[in-house]
């Protein structure tokens, strides 16, 4: 099916509450706003002829086209060759702050390097994923404003008319609903168009101050990158997965989205199609370590307040039960609905919206949501004591309830299973909180918790291990193995030595593994509720390169991990998975991916310089360096009052 990028040819941009995605000929085909969970303005990503665009490209079919990163910046620059001249087209999005609004600026800025272009632009929104009819109103020759009903769209033009001799080198007119641009450049000249959000009336913004807000989020980026504290080998694209993960961020509340997009599809033409505009309690746990990892103790502070509101609103209205995925600002309606007039990527239906998931039981949040809660109070970001009582409450609940089956990591519809990776971090959640109790001196029932950390023990070491197979598997009753289990050594379940997981990692090697990409389980022999099928999950490869480097097998790992770092698109982001041929598969660019190759990263570097064996020197090294960057990396964590 034509008219459809393919998704790794994709860049992104953002203000930390949206973000933009811009294919490689100069195409804005996803667009929400106000937030990340806001209805598209540009969706043709999902359906190329109804769901809206904003397109700049040459006039002609006859160009090359590449894209890159300003260095250090969220900065996007698309070039387009021709032998006639060089054109760029640089996109970003100002900085709005941590005060939520409903204004955002996209700045497209056109110019000639050499010779002359003809250029063409057309801007097509379609309001409410396409579902609301709008009107157009002329601004006076200073741009346009796009409307429907409270939703508005406006079109700013940057400076006065480009002139050639005395004629206009560009017009504009009116398609469909929408407007066409066309205009010649020669090297040297500028022009290109602000779009903004929230109702301003159109104008032309003087040049001058489109440079200066240039200027000005390039700094910002530039300032915030150069806070990081890593220094190993692979800085380049650990940079670049911090500042996606930092794209990917609601500055407002500190959550992290686990993807910008919503409804690209896991298997094209297929019907995994998930809207993942939210932020689950597991992926931005992950975030956790991360951040510390690099020295970016605020954020990661910001993501604990966000996740100790989180557990204080489960302890007020569920006795300790979390949801696992919220919006951004903390509300839980993720009503799932499909969007039946769009016609889904290429075909891949249905194009879902909301999320279906969200009140399934996940174990696994409780281990992750402890275990970066221990994480962040060893490094500087103390819980408080209205935080410490609320987690005591969860995790009386946990030992109420770590027993019985559920859906799990994976989110499988097709019914609720003793997973064994859900009692794994069950046995993390609880282990956790002893350890904190005891650090603290913190009141807490710890004889009850660690009676269940052990039965835990008991029961993932006797029922989730098959003797036949040498290996845990995905639950008990099954063969099936899974991939998140890779992370049994890497949260301290298991001795990363231990004979029972070295013949589980060479168990999963013959059956998930292929070459360095993994797979996360077996579909058909595991069903999931779901037709069809998957590529192989970027995460559990990076989770791979991990368990090759503790289990000592360092120059596996290397060579793992630097076979991953090819399968990057050409800015360097990933989705969730990997097709067969090497092509991006899944919401686009994915969090888990970018936290896992991080993670990795840092790690394999720990390992390398000393040695198969802890990597908590990791974290140690970023927290002194934080330190001597902003003088200090104390914080508290849910420091307020019921």
């Amino acid at each position: 099916m034509g008219g459809y990028p393919n998704i790794e040819d994709h860049g992104l941009i953002g203000d930390l509450q949206t973000a933009a995605l811009i294919d490689t000929n100069g195409t804005i085909d996803w667009f929400c706003a106000p937030r990340f969970d806001s209805p598209s303005i540009f969706g043709s990503l999902l359906d190329a002829d109804g769901g809206g665009f904003c397109r700049i490209r040459p006039a002609t079919d006859d160009f090359v086209t590449r894209q890159l990163y300003l260095p250090d910046t969220a900065i996007l620059v698309t070039r387009f060759m021709t032998e006639a001249g060089v054109g760029e087209v640089v996109d970003f999005m100002p900085v709005t702050g941590t005060e939520a609004t409903d204004r955002h600026r996209l700045v497209r800025l056109l110019r000639v390097v050499r010779g002359t272009m003809d250029f063409e632009g057309e801007i097509q929104p379609r309001f409410d994923y396409g579902r609301a009819t709008h009107e157009i109103h002329p601004g006076d020759g200073a741009g346009v404003v796009f409307t429907a009903g409270d939703q508005s769209l406006t079109v700013h033009r940057i400076g006065d008319p480009v002139l050639h001799g005395t004629a206009r080198a560009g017009t504009v007119e009116r398609v469909g609903q929408g407007i066409r641009i066309t205009g010649s450049l020669n090297a040297g000249e500028t022009t290109g168009i602000v779009l903004e959000t929230g109702g301003a009336a159109p104008q032309r913004i003087p040049p001058d101050e489109v440079e200066a807000l240039l200027l000005e989020t390039s700094r910002f980026w530039k300032d915030w990158t150069g806070r990081s504290t890593y220094r190993g080998r692979w800085r380049e694209m650990v940079e670049r997965a911090a500042i996606t993960l930092k794209l990917m961020t609601y500055a407002p509340t500190g959550a992290l989205v686990a993807a910008p997009t919503a409804g690209l599809p896991e298997q094209v033409g297929g019907e995994r199609n998930w809207d993942y505009r939210y932020t689950w309690v597991r992926d931005a746990s992950f975030s956790v370590y991360a951040l510390l990892g690099l020295g970016y103790t605020e954020e990661a502070a910001a993501f604990g307040v966000w996740l100790m509101d989180r557990i204080h609103e489960s302890v007020r209205e569920r006795s300790g039960r979390l949801n696992i995925v919220y919006r951004v600002d903390g509300s839980s309606d993720l009503v799932e609905e499909s969007l039946e007039h769009w016609a889904g990527y290429k075909g891949s239906r249905p194009v879902r919206i909301g999320n279906g998931a969200a009140d399934q039981l996940q174990l696994d949040i409780y281990g992750e949501a402890m275990d970066s809660i221990f994480l962040a109070d060893s490094n500087g970001l103390e819980v408080a004591n209205v935080a410490w009582r609320n987690m005591t409450a969860m995790l009386d609940w946990v030992c109420d309830n770590w027993d019985q089956p559920e859906e799990g990591i994976w989110e499988t519809r097709g019914g609720q299973k003793p997973f064994t990776y859900g009692r794994v971090m069950c046995w993390i959640a609880l282990d956790r909180g002893i350890r904190l109790a005891q650090s603290r001196g913190r009141p807490a029932p710890i004889a009850r918790w660690q009676a269940q950390r052990d039965a835990i023990y008991e029961q993932i070491m006797t029922r989730s291990w098959d003797g036949d197979r040498g290996a845990f598997v995905q639950h008990e009753g099954t063969e099936v193995l899974d991939a998140s289990l890779l992370r049994m050594p890497m949260m301290g379940l298991m001795a990363p030595m231990d004979p029972m997981w070295l013949s589980t990692l060479r168990a999963m090697e013959s059956e998930l593994v292929s070459d360095s990409l993994v797979y996360r389980y077996n579909p058909s022999a595991s069903p999931d509720g779901l037709r069809g099928s998957e590529g192989t999950f970027t995460m559990c490869s990076f989770w791979y390169v991990d368990a090759l480097a503790r289990s000592g097998r360092l120059e596996e790992a290397e060579l793992t991990f630097e076979k991953m770092l090819t399968y990057a698109n050409h800015l360097g982001l990933y989705s969730e998975e990997i097709g067969l041929t090497g092509e991006q598969l899944g919401n686009f660019p994915q969090a888990f991916s970018h936290l896992a190759l991080i993670s990795a990263a840092m790690n394999l570097d720990a390992q390398l310089d000393h040695g198969p064996g802890p990597v908590s020197p990791v974290l140690d090294l970023a927290r002194r360096a934080a330190t001597q960057l902003d003088g200090s990396a104390s914080w508290r964590l849910g420091d307020t009052s019921d």
